[in-house]
């Protein structure tokens, strides 16, 4: 599994949790049982499988005294080789073109091994996606997200994927992630929303191109492309289509195929929004609270609905990498906690008595589609500050917490944080709040006032580009999120959301986009 910085807790502020079988709980006390080195002996043992190199069975043997087939299941963790192969199924034609299965089939389901009796099940499954079926990346009813976005979704990826993509009409534009210097990761996301709208109104599959923030030795097979992170825009029949025609004359005199270059930098970032769905926009719920008012009506609604639906098409199915990534980022935060829940529901004698019981058929097929534990409710927080003053109004750490405050008021039960900022006095503060359980990734932060690009810089391209965008997913999976609507960054995780089944869980910001 892929590498990341470790995420600690804020009662773990002093002293990082080492690798070893006796740790310090969250009020800094020494263990007092055997539970406690069960505990870290689960929590290590599970960790090991994360590391980039897996250890073989006799070196894990040797050192946990366990079998890796003897481990209890990792209720904190993703099946990442298996979600990678059912979402590439799930993003494919079939043969002659059909729809893949887009059915009321989830997760593994689909998967499940019929028997020549089961006519009326293998039937169904070899059937055509009908009208109705909308892709499984949309999670909620059309209620639970921004309108169309369910039908939106799916005409975009019908769009995207050319049953021939050979097809003398078919007619492309490639373009290459912005890599402009200065330019955030919040920034590039924005950058091709725009190119896919103007791909959407010209009629041409969007192709993308050189990802620079995928140019590191983590991505491997996949270096500096969108592929590393997530699945592709358009099917690869296309893509090999488009760079083909890249270097056909006649096919750029035609328009057959377009470059980034073709228009100019305000038809990219004021791209047209697609009207071909009406104007959805016009009828947003007001969810969004601003100095405890909600918003209702404000400038550019049509670029907030399109944003949201761009990067979330984007985004729809994460590649085996960022799902490691997600892993390694859970099982530091949470895996001591996961490693509680389970070890209570063993024998008091594990790992001394051991029972392996097989994988029944619904904790394969079924239960496949449960998305990993996490402590719930999760308040995800975006604290933007630093040189981020020259775009909008920054607002101390202290307002942030105000508003966690609020929402403590109405659900007494919330006391989970998942903080996410670059600066280390934010981190500082959380001394301050002792009954919240504060969680974020351990990286080197700033200490003043230096400029994005150099702080990037200073951490590499890999852990700049990994740990963002760790805490952009984790906040999209978070019950609740409050974070600065003047930030690109937070701007995208709120459209994420709200096209991710967390529209009623509303949005607490401390200021208002820049251009309302």
């Amino acid at each position: 599994m892929p590498n990341l910085c470790d995420v600690i807790t804020s009662s773990d502020y002093q002293s990082k949790v080492k690798e070893t079988a006796r740790w310090v709980d969250s009020k800094g006390r020494e263990p007092e049982s055997d539970d406690d080195e069960r505990v870290s002996l689960l929590t290590e043992a599970w960790g090991a499988l994360l590391a980039d190199r897996e250890p073989e069975e006799s070196e894990f043997s040797k050192r946990f005294g366990l079998n890796k087939s003897s481990l209890p299941n990792t209720p904190h963790l993703e099946n990442c080789k298996l979600s990678a192969q059912v979402n590439k199924h799930l993003d494919a034609r079939s043969g002659a073109g059909r729809f893949p299965p887009w059915t009321t089939w989830k997760g593994s389901l689909n998967m499940y091994p019929a028997t020549e009796t089961d006519k009326n099940l293998r039937s169904f499954k070899d059937q055509p996606v009908s009208d109705g079926a909308y892709p499984p990346w949309i999670v909620g009813s059309d209620e639970e997200n921004y309108p169309l976005t369910r039908k939106v979704q799916r005409d975009i990826w019908i769009h995207q994927h050319p049953v021939n993509c050979h097809d003398p009409n078919i007619k492309f534009l490639v373009a290459d992630w912005e890599k402009l210097p200065g330019f955030g990761i919040g920034a590039q996301f924005a950058g091709m929303a725009g190119l896919l709208a103007i791909a959407i109104n010209e009629k041409r599959v969007l192709v993308t191109g050189y990802f620079n923030r995928a140019d590191h030795d983590g991505c491997k097979a996949s270096r500096g492309s969108w592929s590393c992170y997530f699945f592709l825009e358009t099917s690869q029949e296309c893509r090999d289509r488009a760079f083909e025609l890249i270097t056909n004359k006649e096919a750029w005199e035609k328009g057959t195929i377009k470059g980034k270059d073709s228009y100019k930098s305000k038809e990219i970032w004021t791209a047209k929004v697609p009207r071909e769905w009406g104007d959805p926009w016009s009828y947003l719920q007001p969810t969004t609270d601003i100095n405890g008012s909600l918003i209702a009506v404000h400038h550019k609604m049509d670029r907030r609905w399109w944003r949201a639906q761009a990067v979330r098409y984007l985004m729809r199915f994460q590649t085996e990498y960022t799902c490691g990534l997600l892993n390694v980022a859970r099982h530091a935060a949470f895996g001591k906690e996961a490693a509680k829940m389970v070890l209570a529901s063993l024998d008091k004698d594990w790992p001394k008595v051991i029972t392996n019981q097989p994988k029944s058929e619904i904790e394969e097929f079924v239960w496949s589609n449960h998305r990993p534990w996490v402590p719930r409710p999760l308040l995800s927080m975006h604290v933007r500050m630093g040189d981020k003053a020259c775009e909008m109004k920054v607002v101390e750490f202290e307002e942030y917490m105000e508003l966690a405050h609020r929402i403590q008021m109405r659900f007494p039960h919330l006391k989970n944080v998942w903080l996410s900022t670059e600066m280390q006095e934010v981190i500082d503060k959380t001394r301050s709040y002792p009954h919240w359980n504060f969680y974020y990734t351990n990286v080197t932060r700033q200490v003043g006032n230096v400029s994005m690009a150099t702080y990037e810089a200073s951490l590499g391209r890999k852990t700049s580009t990994n740990y963002p965008l760790v805490n952009f997913l984790m906040a999209v999976e978070s019950d609740f999120f409050i974070g600065a609507l003047g930030s690109t960054w937070c701007f995208l995780i709120d459209g994420m959301r709200n096209t991710g089944g967390k529209v009623m869980a509303g949005y607490l910001s401390v200021n208002k986009d820049r251009f309302w």
